[in-house]
C-alpha cells in the first residue's frame, strides 16, 4: 500500500487545487457558505471573487440541488448563473481537515480548455476510490489514492500500467463499460493481488466537459456482502434440502396454529398433499380429545409461557386423510423469527416399533434358541483354531529346520524362509489370542443367553435386557479385537497414510475425553492439563484420535477402581507433546524392551483382556506422523507414556 505521507501529493491544500485548473472553482462549506473561490468565478459571475466568501451559493446560482442531496460521490447539474448564462457544474465531495466540504467547478461549452490533469487533481481530495475511463482508448487513464489502496498498489503510475484494471488485465471493467454500462450502475469481478479476487459495484457517468470520450467511475467493494449473500443462499438451500429429504416428518406451525410448512416425509405419513394442508390448523392431523384442546394448548403458552410439550416429546397419535390412526414420537420446538413465533414439530413413525413390541415374546425365545445354536457354532470355531495351532506349530518346527538346513548356500531361500516363518508365527499368536480372547466374550453370551430363558414373563423384560446389554457389550469386545487386527492389517499393506487437515486439538481432546468417560471405571477419574491447545493445528486428525485414544483406554484398562488418570498436552516449539499417566499394575522390567512388539503381552497383564496390538498400532501410527513415543514404569506403581509429533508434517 502507498505511503501518503512519503509521496509527492497533487495538490498539498484546496487553495493549490484551485490556482491550477481552467474551470472556475469554488468551495462550499456544509452551511453552503463560500469558503474559497478563484479568478475566473469573477468572468462567470461578474464579481470579485473576494466578495463571494461568506456569500451562500444558492443566493446567486439558481438549479443547484440541496445540500442534503449532494451524493458521496462526483455529480454533474445544469445551473444558471447571475447573468442568465447557462452552465455545467460538477459538485465534487472533498476530503480534508476539520468540516466537510464539496468543490463546486463551473464551465461553459466554450471551456475547451479544461484538462483531464485538473480532474485528475479534483479526485485526491475525494475519499472514495474513483477512475477516470477513456473510451477512445479503451483504458483507465485516472485513479484517486483511495483506489490504489483498495488494490495495495506501490504507487498511481505502477498501478496503471500493471494492476488489475491496467491496459492487459483490466478486461472485466472495460468491457462492462463498452457494452452499454457508460452511464448505468455495474458489477465486475476483477483480480486482487493480496485476495484471488474481488466484487466491485462500478458507478459511472460522464465526465465534465468530456462527456463523449471519458466516463468517471465510482468502486465499491462489495465483495463481503455477496459472499455473504452467497453463502446464505447456499445455507437457505441446505436447510430446504434437509428438511425435504428428512425421513422424520417435520411440521411448522405459527402461533395461531396454523400450518405454514411440511415436507414430503409429512405427506406420506399422513396422506395428503402439502397444498391440502398448508393455511389448515393442525387440528385436523388429530384424534380426539387432543383435536378440541389444540387451540387451548397453544393460548394457554402464550399467556403463561408453560407448554406441555415442547422441549420434552411425548407418544402420541395422527389422524391419516382416510380416517385411520397411527402412533408416532412427537418432539416439539419454537422458534422465534421476525415474523413471529413459530413451532417446529418433528414426527417419527412408531408404527414398526410397536409391531416389533408385540412381538418381543415370541422373539425373545426364538433369540435363547439362535444363540444357542451360534454359541456352539462358535465353540466349534475355536476348537478347530486351537487344533489349527497345533498343527502350525509342526509346520513351523519343519520349516525352521529346512531353513537351517539351507542358509549356509542359498541366501534367497533363506530369506524366503524366514518371512513365511515370520508370517506362520504371526497366523500361530492370532490363534493363540483368538482362542483366548474369543473365549470370554463367548462365554458371557452363552451364559446370558440361558439366563434370558429363564426371564419369560412380561415383567421380567428388565432382566433380559441386562444380558442383552451383556450380550452387545461382549459382541463389542469382539468388535475391538477384530478392529485391531483391522487396524494392523491396513499397516502391513500400507493401507493407512498420513492425510493432515486442519482441526483445533482442544476440541479433538474434549470429544475424546467424552468417549473415555464411558470407559471409566468406579472412581476413576481423567484429570487434564492443557497448554496452548486452542490454536488450530494440521495433522492427521483420525491417527491422533486413535493414539490418544488407545493410551488412555490402556491407562483406564490396568488402573484399579479410584485411581487417576493423567492427560497432559501442549503445543510448543513446534511440536505436540502429550503424556499419559496411570496408577496402574504398571510394566515389569524385564518385559519393557518387548513392549512396542506385536502381540506382545507383559507378564503380569495375562488374566487382563487384551489382543498385544494397541502399543504396536500406537508406535506405527507415531512412525507415520515423523514422532516418537517412550515411557516410564515401575511394576505396582504405574506407568507414564510420552510421545512428541512435529506440528510441520511437510517433511
Amino acid at each position: 500500500m502507498p505511503d501518503k505521507d512519503n509521496r509527492t501529493p497533487l495538490f498539498s491544500n484546496p487553495a493549490d487545487l484551485i490556482s491550477q485548473h481552467q474551470a472556475a472553482l469554488l468551495a462550499v462549506a456544509e452551511d453552503g457558505s463560500v469558503t474559497l473561490a478563484d479568478e475566473r468565478a469573477q468572468t462567470l459571475l461578474s464579481t470579485n471573487p473576494a466578495a463571494l466568501y461568506g456569500q451562500n451559493i444558492f443566493g446567486f446560482i439558481s438549479g443547484l440541488p440541496a445540500i442534503s442531496d449532494w451524493a458521496g460521490r462526483p455529480d454533474i447539474c445544469n445551473v444558471t448563473l447571475p447573468s442568465g448564462l447557462n452552465a455545467r457544474c460538477a459538485l465534487f465531495p472533498a476530503k480534508g481537515e476539520g468540516a466537510r466540504y464539496w468543490f463546486v467547478a463551473l464551465y461553459t461549452d466554450n471551456d475547451a480548455q479544461d484538462s483531464l490533469a485538473f480532474y485528475n487533481a479534483m479526485l485526491e481530495w475525494v475519499p472514495v476510490p474513483i477512475l477516470i475511463f477513456s473510451q477512445l482508448q479503451q483504458a483507465v487513464i485516472g485513479a484517486n489514492d483511495a483506489l490504489v489502496r483498495m488494490f495495495g498498489s506501490n504507487s498511481r503510475e505502477h498501478f496503471l500500467s500493471h494492476g488489475p484494471l491496467s491496459p492487459d488485465k483490466g478486461n472485466p471493467l472495460r468491457d462492462a463499460l463498452m457494452a452499454g454500462g457508460l452511464n448505468a450502475p455495474f458489477e465486475i469481478q476483477t483480480p486482487h493481488p493480496a485476495r484471488r479476487s474481488i466484487c466491485l459495484q462500478c458507478a459511472p457517468a460522464p465526465l465534465p466537459a468530456f462527456e463523449e470520450t471519458h466516463q468517471i467511475v465510482l468502486l465499491n467493494d462489495i465483495t463481503a456482502q455477496r459472499e455473504g449473500a452467497q453463502e446464505l443462499q447456499r445455507s437457505k438451500n441446505t436447510l430446504q434440502a434437509i428438511i425435504s429429504n428428512a425421513v422424520d416428518g417435520i411440521i411448522i406451525i405459527d402461533s395461531k396454529g396454523l400450518i405454514q410448512m411440511t415436507n414430503e416425509a409429512t405427506t406420506r405419513l399422513f396422506g395428503y398433499q402439502e397444498e391440502e394442508m398448508i393455511g389448515q390448523n393442525i387440528r385436523m392431523l388429530m384424534p380426539e380429545p387432543h383435536r378440541s384442546k389444540h387451540d387451548g394448548y397453544i393460548q394457554n403458552y402464550h399467556n403463561t409461557g408453560v407448554g406441555q410439550i415442547i422441549g420434552i416429546g411425548r407418544e402420541v397419535k395422527g389422524k391419516k386423510k382416510d380416517g385411520t390412526y397411527f402412533p408416532f414420537r412427537l418432539g416439539v420446538s419454537k422458534i422465534e423469527t421476525e415474523e413471529g413465533l413459530l413451532f417446529t414439530g418433528v414426527i417419527h413413525d412408531l408404527t414398526e416399533e410397536k409391531i416389533a413390541e408385540e412381538k418381543i415374546i415370541s422373539l425373545n425365545r426364538e433369540l435363547e434358541q439362535k444363540v444357542e445354536e451360534r454359541t456352539e457354532k462358535l465353540t466349534e470355531v475355536v476348537n478347530k483354531l486351537l487344533q489349527s495351532n497345533l498343527q502350525l506349530e509342526q509346520e513351523i518346527k519343519e520349516r525352521k529346520a529346512a531353513e537351517d538346513a539351507l542358509r549356509a548356500n542359498e541366501e534367497e531361500l533363506r530369506k524366503a524362509l524366514e518371512r513365511e516363518k515370520e508370517l506362520s508365527e504371526l497366523k500361530s499368536r492370532f490363534v493363540s489370542m483368538a482362542s483366548h480372547e474369543f473365549r470370554t466374550p463367548l462365554t458371557t453370551i452363552a451364559s446370558s443367553s440361558e439366563l434370558i430363558g429363564l426371564y419369560t414373563s412380561g415383567d421380567q423384560q428388565e432382566k433380559r435386557e441386562k444380558h442383552l446389554k451383556r450380550i452387545r457389550s461382549a459382541v463389542t469386545n469382539l468388535t475391538g479385537i477384530l478392529g485391531d487386527f483391522l487396524s494392523l492389517s491396513k499397516l502391513e499393506e500400507g493401507k493407512i497414510h498420513n492425510a493432515p487437515t486442519a482441526f483445533v486439538l482442544e476440541n479433538l481432546l474434549a470429544e475424546i475425553e467424552d468417549d473415555m468417560h464411558t470407559l471409566l471405571k468406579t472412581g476413576q477419574k481423567l484429570e487434564k492439563v492443557l497448554v496452548g491447545v486452542r490454536q488450530e493445528i494440521r495433522l492427521d486428525q483420525k491417527i491422533l484420535k486413535n493414539i490418544f485414544i488407545n493410551l488412555l483406554s490402556n491407562a483406564i484398562k490396568y488402573s484399579p477402581p479410584g485411581s487417576a488418570i493423567q492427560l497432559k498436552a501442549s503445543l510448543e516449539g513446534g511440536k505436540l507433546t502429550a503424556h499419559i499417566k496411570d496408577e496402574g499394575i504398571g510394566i515389569p522390567e524385564s518385559d519393557q524392551k518387548h513392549l512396542f512388539s506385536r502381540f506382545f503381552r507383559a507378564e503380569n497383564a495375562v488374566n487382563i483382556q487384551g489382543t498385544g496390538l494397541g502399543l504396536n498400532i500406537v508406535h506405527r501410527y507415531l512412525e507415520l506422523l515423523n514422532g516418537q513415543i517412550s515411557f516410564e514404569s515401575t511394576e505396582g506403581k504405574g506407568t507414564t507414556f510420552f510421545f512428541e509429533i512435529p506440528l510441520d508434517q511437510s517433511g
